[in-house]
């Protein structure tokens, strides 16, 4: 191409770095990185160091001694411990038994025996049992079982094959269920009810007597004809004042 197409100084070169325009992306879909913070910062831009705030150790970690805290004996020193007796108050000790040292009188040298003096060997005459012990540990005659010649398990013989008697079976049989379905008997009557007109039913029940009173009642016996009262009577006077004064003659003085 011509020198003539290109207006200015610009010529098409190749970018430094990546530029947007160039890409076919999301679109606004994707932020920029943010510049607060320490994480996910923005590599373009300059970061300042972060400090965390961390936990307080414990004092056991940082103490080197006990501090004031630690209990000192009051008899204990510089030097050691004072020196001074110290006593304790306790109970008295049980006496131990004396020891029993058996007196002249327990011995007996005369009874020592073959153990202090020499003597001549001395034999008893007994039985000899040296034989008897070798016979007993011999089986005799009956701890043998001479084995059956009955049966298929004869040992050393030959024996014919054997047979067993096993009840009639069912299957192949003209008795084999081969429908496996209940018979007849297995069915019970069913109600003429369920499926014809239902006669009307009637129960034989106990004649219901009348309603009446149940109630505990008085008999003759229990009035009593000489305690009744008479009825009230009415006598006839004459109607006084209740402020006429009462009427007071000589003799009443």
């Amino acid at each position: 191409m011509g020198s003539d197409v290109w207006v200015g100084p610009w010529r098409p070169h190749r970018p430094r770095g990546p530029i947007a325009a160039l890409y076919s992306g999301p679109g606004p879909k994707y932020k920029l990185p943010p510049n607060t913070g320490y994480l996910l910062h923005d590599p373009s831009r300059p970061r300042a160091p972060a400090f965390t705030f961390g936990l307080r150790l414990p004092a056991g970690q940082t103490t080197c001694g006990p501090g004031p805290g630690y209990l000192v004996p009051p008899r204990m020193t510089a030097r050691g411990t004072d020196g001074c007796p110290a006593y304790s108050i306790q109970g008295r000790l049980r006496p131990s038994a004396p020891f029993c040292t058996p007196g002249p009188g327990r011995y007996f040298p005369e009874r020592s025996g073959n153990a202090t003096y020499p003597s001549a060997p001395r034999h008893t005459i007994a039985p000899r049992n040296w034989g008897v012990r070798g016979w007993h540990q011999t089986p005799g005659p009956g701890a043998y079982t001479v084995p059956s010649l009955l049966g298929p398990r004869v040992v050393g013989k030959v024996s014919a094959p054997t047979y067993s008697i096993y009840g009639r079976s069912t299957v192949g049989s003209c008795f084999e269920d081969l429908s496996k379905s209940p018979g007849p008997c297995a069915y019970h009557v069913v109600n003429p009810g369920v499926y014809k007109a239902r006669a009307p039913q009637f129960t034989m029940q106990a004649r219901t007597l009348p309603p009446q009173d149940n109630t505990l009642k008085p008999g003759p016996a229990a009035y009593n004809v000489n305690q009744h009262q008479k009825p009230r009577g009415w006598s006839f006077g004459i109607r006084h004042s209740d402020y006429l004064a009462p009427m007071v003659t000589d003799a009443d003085k």
